[in-house]
């Protein structure tokens, strides 16, 4: 059935989804720690995906299984990292400021001195940012700044994945890897409200806005569309959050603030097109 839906659709409606699962999260956040709702996250999708995908295991090479378990623990840091940041500074900002990590990942992969100003154009966003600080943090910067990092290394693996574990088999094993190496710090460091049933339907819930719905929806959106326009719809992810935010959290950010979200935007896109155009003689 989803096959008939329009490859754009279906990868804004994840777009939308992500967002709408982090700010539900950021609401149960006075209820359970970050951490909590990470692992319920991760948990979810991982179950989820093995019930769904059926991953084969026979054969893999240690190659196959080291690809498949740094990818785990990349996407574990990645999900803890960001909602860490959620629960210290706006839902929007966290998310534009990750952002930065596919967004210099594109503009490196490019190396061509005209997309220094796609670099400049989103530090000029950064720079924003700064000028009003408002409710940013050090420690929520600095956590976003980590995503960011882990958002582009798991663009990387997710290729070398690909390439080594057919469909979702290499995604699930991840998760599933990302769930029990979350497990001991669960336990440890911030387990508060795991014990609590509305909270593992929330986080439950989240994992499946969240996790699964965008890596199906993504999958299969991926068929049938060109990999510069799936980049150029998910530079929407930032102010998608920063929308989730004011309609869920209650967050509402600034002009200046929106306007360093439509920089980040901007050079997003930009990046993703010249990263575009570069590859097609290349392709030729």
């Amino acid at each position: 059935m989803l096959s008939r839906v329009p490859p754009v659709w279906l990868v804004i409606f994840p777009i939308g989804t992500v967002q709408l699962g982090a700010a539900i999260a950021k609401n149960v956040f006075d209820d359970a720690a970050p951490m909590t709702l990470v692992w319920l996250r991760l948990a979810t999708s991982a179950v989820v995906l093995t019930v769904m995908v059926r991953p084969s295991l026979r054969g893999r090479t240690p190659e196959d299984w080291r690809v498949a378990i740094t990818f785990g623990v990349v996407l574990g840091t990645m999900n803890w990292s960001i909602y860490e940041s959620f629960a210290r500074i706006p839902l929007g900002i966290a998310v534009t400021i990750e952002f930065l990590g596919p967004l210099g990942l594109a503009v490196v992969s490019s190396r061509r001195a005209r997309d220094l100003v796609w670099v400049a154009l989103a530090g000029a966003g950064v720079a924003l940012l700064g000028i009003e600080r408002g409710d940013l943090t050090l420690a929520g910067v600095a956590f976003a700044l980590l995503a960011g990092a882990s958002w582009a290394a798991y663009i990387l693996l997710s290729v070398s994945t690909g390439r080594r574990w057919p469909g979702l088999d290499g995604l699930t094993v991840a998760s599933v890897v990302a769930t029990v190496l979350m497990a001991p710090l669960l336990a440890s460091f911030s387990g508060r409200g795991i014990g609590h049933p509305h909270v593992i339907l929330l986080g439950a819930l989240v994992g499946l806005l969240s996790s699964v719905i965008p890596y199906s929806f993504e999958l299969i959106a991926l068929r049938s569309i060109r990999p510069s326009v799936f980049g150029i719809l998910m530079s929407l992810d930032p102010a998608a959050a920063a929308l989730a935010g004011i309609v869920v959290v209650h967050e509402y950010l600034s002009t200046l603030q929106w306007l360093a979200v439509v920089c980040v935007i901007a050079a997003s896109v930009g990046a993703t097109r010249s990263e575009s155009t570069a590859a097609v003689p290349a392709a030729d």
